[in-house]
């Protein structure tokens, strides 16, 4: 079971959904949602197109008479999609084109609104232009109005810090937390916080589920020596964890120590390709358009790995220096 399949199970719960939109959608209209009428849109509602994200959910809450939907995408790949705005307007298009197909709308009425959620764990920071209009550029003198505009709300785990974080009494917060604690200590904070949340019989499967993720991609991830095929329960991992901390905190250590030398490893030998790349690029531009200035072997030098092999495609092409550097 990988981040995908589990977070999937995760906020396949309303209680996960209901505490992503409390806590972090923080505008006036959150408070007109009627919570009790949470619920999970069915399969016949989604086409084969929407199928094949297998690691969306859809759910749909009543805000006064009418539904509103909530789009959640789930995204674990470790770089950034620039066009992440494109995908968004594509699958609530989807969307819109199986309500109607299914007469979920009929002729005359409107279309039911879609909040669009980016639920983000990778490494580095999100970059990507959260609004569509933003990709497409901007042509004055009439054509602006054609821009498409759309706009998804981003939740990238890694930009919130504990203190903000803990101020919530908040299963997606607690989730957040947790994927972002360094020490064996911060994970039983946060694992004391739910085995008070999640008391009730109503809430066992979301225990349940929040058990298996922790057992079966947290913790192994944190300390893949270690067997927790026997925990069974939230507490059993507290009192796992509790009796083990001083080992666990060792193993955490030289995980950091480990993980720390190989990204640098990678960056290091990254960093020699790119820079071999700018060099062999000045080579052929010298070769080709004679003696060239600082101004551009500095740009040259600090661009990345596509941005250079862009150029050096253009160069076999372009009848003067500056034409390389068009975009």
């Amino acid at each position: 079971m990988d981040h995908d399949h589990s977070y999937k199970a995760l906020f396949s719960h309303a209680e996960m959904v209901a505490d992503l939109l409390r806590g972090f959608v923080r505008e006036d209209w959150v408070n007109e949602l009627d919570f009790s009428t949470l619920e999970k849109v069915s399969g016949s509602y989604i086409s084969d197109d929407l199928r094949e994200r297998e690691d969306d959910i859809i759910w749909r809450i009543r805000w006064g008479k009418d539904w509103l939907y909530i789009y959640l995408l789930l995204e674990f790949q470790s770089t950034v999609d620039w066009f992440m705005a494109v995908r968004i307007m594509t699958y609530i298009g989807l969307l819109y084109q199986d309500l109607i197909r299914s007469e979920s709308i009929h002729k005359g009425e409107q279309l039911p609104p879609v909040l669009p959620v980016v639920l983000y764990n990778g490494d580095n920071r999100w970059q990507a232009p959260v609004d569509i209009a933003d990709l497409i550029t901007p042509i004055p003198g009439g054509l602006e109005r054609y821009r498409p505009q759309l706009h998804y709300l981003l939740l990238d785990e890694g930009s919130y810090h504990d203190h903000e974080l803990a101020s919530l009494r908040n299963l997606t917060a607690a989730l957040f937390r947790l994927e972002n604690s360094r020490t064996p200590e911060d994970v039983q904070q946060v694992l004391q916080a739910l085995i008070a949340w999640l008391q009730s019989p109503q809430q066992s499967g979301l225990r349940r589920t929040f058990t298996v993720w922790l057992k079966r991609v947290f913790l192994p991830g944190r300390m893949p020596k270690v067997r927790f095929d026997e925990i069974q329960d939230l507490q059993e991992v507290h009192s796992m964890l509790a009796e083990r901390v001083k080992e666990w905190t060792k193993d955490w250590k030289q995980q950091g120590i480990e993980e720390g030398l190989q990204k640098g490893l990678q960056k290091g030998l990254q960093q020699g390709l790119q820079q071999g790349e700018a060099e062999f690029l000045l080579h052929q531009l010298e070769r080709r358009f004679g003696p060239i200035d600082e101004t551009i072997r500095i740009r040259v030098r600090a661009a990345d790995s596509q941005t250079l092999l862009t150029w050096g495609e253009q160069i076999l092409t372009a009848q003067t220096i500056e034409e390389v550097f068009k975009t």
